[in-house]
């Protein structure tokens, strides 16, 4: 270890600190302290400085005699006046920065700058910013509590800027922040940390954290930046670049980024020639072409992940536990190099809770009224909201964030708005329509299957969707007042039947992982396709055949930046997959491969151009069938290319395939040699490959099918269409339309049967186990290895499976005899 004994009374070079002298330099100085000892020998950049003490700061105070005028000045305060804050606050500050600082104090502070000075060479400057010992703490950050002076040079600058920086410990937001979270003004302290600025005014700066910030899941890192010096993403100015890097796959030594976002960056932060600023930097607006381009490569995205992830480990093992961290950096633009120039604990999202179940109920059940309208609920959830009635996709543009969507029906191109929706209400549809199922993955109530939402529900009244009262979803007039209870289900048993999630967006791969699980039993592409690349893959690959201007106009703006079309789309679809899969790592995440039909691949931008008009495209042109056409097989390819991707140069191993909608054996073969041929081959590198078993003949071939798959999901939607011979969508006829009908639970059962004659791994991806409690037991009672559920039903579905397999069933729990196997 360094020699460590001071070489001044108030000053640390920050090869004399570490992070147990918080108390003395507060958290950001100790800890760049920590990294430069500790950090810069294992290869993570920190530029050097020092810090002045917070014993400093009481000296200056005391040489003064400010403690009475201090506390006369704040003991009286009323924090929720803002006038008495701003006076107060002026008047302290006042005070701190016209003290004198003590003489020997003062040479202490010159010979230090000097000696930087002599390190880097007289055109260097610093950046000059507060460290409060109460700041950067596991729990409380108290970021951008107090004042930071950039590109500072010149002895006298130095000076006014570290005087500054005392008084900023009193800002008024400072001086709020401490009253909310419990501090005493007069035992926080004020040290200033001085470190040379990184010419990232001709590059680029950001923050990065260990954690997704949103939800708390730590397997990933968030890297954001711009253009310029890093206190506008700091503070939270622009809108920057952000990258995401998982944390497993990178440590194994894979090299891609997971996900990234193009901010809109329209501002940089530069220096200024003015001398006479206090803070001699400037905003100025970013070029075109800019704004165009990320910030900075993957290559440095990588790097930048690289250096977090030793951040990360070195606090983890001081704390003993893991520690999120939060940690800045830059790019110099004279060299090339990526500097990390602070790092402190995350505060936010690594104290979120986890597994928490949430459950809604109406305040006084005697206010309510009768409901406007009635339908199926999906999702126990309320919500309230202003109506808009969209009755065709043409206004659309109408809708705004937080209203409740109205309409007649919905198709994928509506996702968008639904996103934004505080609630859905639709006249057509049951509880695995299209509303149904994206609101689900939303986490937003719907009340599907109104017949006439769209006529008694008024644009702009107030209304409020109640799903929490059953199989009834009710939507009242006017704002009701409702509450959620909380239960902590971390001790929650875990049943011996596989309970996985049905999981299409990747956003919310992030926030669903914290349910019970064991990995995603059904990831659906369309989502992915239909939500980020929005245009249709041939129309990418053949752009000659899109003869409207209008629609090629589109296209080009959404590809713009890439390569070709090609790129875009397996870019795309590859990241939104890699983020699925990486949500859910190391479990199981069997992908389902698209299963758009022709009229929902017309929808698409540029779709009318490759999709011919079908009269039942429910069972035409979709799944395998395309794979193997020869039209639409260059299409299919961009598909395996980024399954490719993710599995190989993500590292997503856990990514099983799954063939939808396979109806004859034929196809199936050909779908199998489609694969390898695309570089998907079946147990190279661990590849899995199920089909959805949706058709009656999957069912009645399956020792024929098991040939060619590992394993079948039982897709309880389609299926109990295409026995019962319903449309579930179909208002006149959607009532005979049940999974609990003896025939489909026959071709249930003879599915899993099958599976296991076959030794395959069997699942089932559907609603009935959560909306039946009979069904689930039916199922457990067969001995099915999982079930797939959505989100929000696996909570109250998980106890139904328990007491089912308490009776004696369950996947490890009950093996069928062959006496019991029954072949069709």
């Amino acid at each position: 270890m360094a020699d460590v004994t001071p070489k001044f009374q108030f000053i640390r070079f920050f090869d004399e600190l570490r992070i147990e002298d918080i108390p003395l330099v507060g958290g950001k100085n100790a800890s760049l302290g920590e990294m430069y000892q500790e950090l810069v020998p294992k290869g993570v950049p920190v530029p050097n400085g020092f810090a002045i003490t917070a014993e400093a700061y009481r000296y200056v105070i005391e040489h003064n005699d400010l403690w009475p005028k201090l506390h006369e000045y704040l003991d009286a305060l009323n924090p929720e006046d803002p006038r008495d804050l701003q006076m107060r606050g002026a008047l302290v500050r006042d005070a701190i920065y016209g003290a004198q600082i003590p003489d020997d104090l003062f040479h202490e502070m010159v010979e230090a700058y000097n000696a930087l000075v002599d390190e880097y060479g007289s055109e260097v400057s610093f950046a000059v910013r507060s460290s409060a010992t109460a700041e950067d703490l596991p729990t409380a950050s108290f970021a951008g509590q107090q004042d930071t002076y950039l590109n500072i040079s010149g002895l006298s600058s130095f000076i006014d800027a570290c005087k500054r920086c005392f008084a900023s410990l009193f800002t008024d937001r400072a001086i709020h922040y401490r009253i909310d979270q419990g501090f005493d003004h007069f035992e926080v302290a004020l040290s200033i940390g001085v470190q040379l600025m990184v010419r990232s005014d001709l590059a680029s700066s950001g923050v990065m954290f260990t954690i997704d910030t949103e939800t708390g899941f730590k397997d990933v890192m968030l890297i954001t930046g711009a253009y310029g010096l890093g206190e506008n993403v700091v503070q939270g100015v622009v809108d920057p670049d952000e990258f995401y890097v998982h944390k497993p796959t990178f440590d194994q030594g894979y090299r891609k980024v997971l996900k990234r976002h193009l901010g809109a960056k329209k501002i940089k932060m530069v220096y200024s020639s003015d001398s006479n600023q206090r803070n001699p930097v400037r905003n100025v607006p970013t070029s075109n072409f800019e704004r165009q381009k990320f910030c900075i490569s993957d290559k440095e995205v990588l790097q930048l992940a690289g250096y977090a992830g030793i951040i990360e480990k070195h606090y983890s093992a001081k704390a003993g536990k893991l520690r999120p961290m939060d940690i800045e950096w830059a790019k110099d633009g004279q060299t090339g190099e990526l500097f990390i120039v602070q790092a402190r604990p995350e505060t936010v999202a690594s104290q979120k809770r986890q597994q928490v179940l949430e459950q809604y109920k109406i305040c006084d059940e005697a206010d309510l009224m009768a409901p406007i309208v009635t339908g199926r609920s999906v999702g126990a959830k309320i919500a309230f909201g202003r109506a808009r009635v969209i009755e065709s996709i043409e206004h659309l543009n109408e809708f705004q964030p937080g209203e409740v969507l109205v309409s007649d029906i919905t198709t994928p191109d509506w996702e968008p708005v639904m996103k934004i929706a505080s609630a859905l209400v639709t006249n057509r549809g049951g509880r695995t329509c299209h509303a149904a199922i994206i609101a689900r993955e939303l986490g937003i109530p719907a009340v599907v299957g109104t017949e006439s939402g769209t006529e008694k529900i008024k644009t702009g009244e107030m209304v409020t969707i109640s799903c929490a009262q059953g199989d009834l979803g009710r939507v009242y007039g006017g704002q009701l007042r409702y509450e959620v209870e909380e239960t902590d289900l971390s001790s929650l048993e875990e049943p011996e039947t596989e309970v996985m999630l049905n999981v299409g967006n990747p956003e919310i791969a992030f926030q669903v992982n914290t349910i019970p699980n064991a990995g995603v039993g059904l990831a659906r592409m369309e989502f992915i396709i239909n939500n980020e690349i929005k245009v249709h893959p041939l129309a990418l690959l053949q752009p000659d055949k899109v003869t409207s201007s209008k629609v090629a106009g589109k296209i080009d703006k959404l590809t713009e930046g890439y390569a070709n079309g090609s790129e875009y789309f397996v870019r795309k679809l590859s990241e939104g997959i890699g983020t699925l899969a990486a949500g859910f790592y190391p479990k199981p995440v069997v992908l389902r491969l698209s299963d758009f039909k022709s009229n929902e691949y017309a929808n698409l931008i540029g779709g009318k151009f490759f999709e011919e008009r079908e009269e039942n495209p429910m069972i035409g042109f979709r799944g395998a069938s395309r794979y193997n056409d020869e039209e639409f097989a260059p299409a299919f390819a961009l598909e395996c290319q980024a399954i490719k991707q993710v599995r190989e140069q993500m590292g997503m191993d856990n990514v099983i395939v799954m063939v939808p909608f396979c109806r004859r054996v034929e196809e199936a073969k050909a779908v199998i040699d489609n694969l390898s041929a695309n570089g998907l081959v079946r147990g190279q590198n661990g590849l899995k490959v199920y089909m959805m078993c949706e058709i009656p003949n999957n069912v009645l071939m399956i020792d024929e099918f098991s040939e060619y798959f590992d394993g079948f999901s039982i897709g309880t939607n389609d299926l109990t269409q295409l026995v019962l011979g319903v449309d579930r969508d179909s208002g006149k006829v959607a009532y005979d339309y049940d999974e609990r009908d003896p025939g489909v639970k026959k071709m249930v059962r003879w599915a899993v049967e099958g599976a296991k004659r076959n030794g395959k791994h069997i699942s089932l991806c559907g609603q009935a186990p959560s909306d039946f409690p009979d069904f689930a037991e039916f199922l457990v009672e067969l001995g099915i290895d999982a079930m797939s559920l959505n989100p929000d039903s696996v909570l109250k579905t998980l106890p139904l499976i328990l007491k089912a397999e308490s009776k004696g069933g369950g996947a490890k729990a009950r093996k069928l005899s062959p006496s019991e196997m029954v072949i069709p």
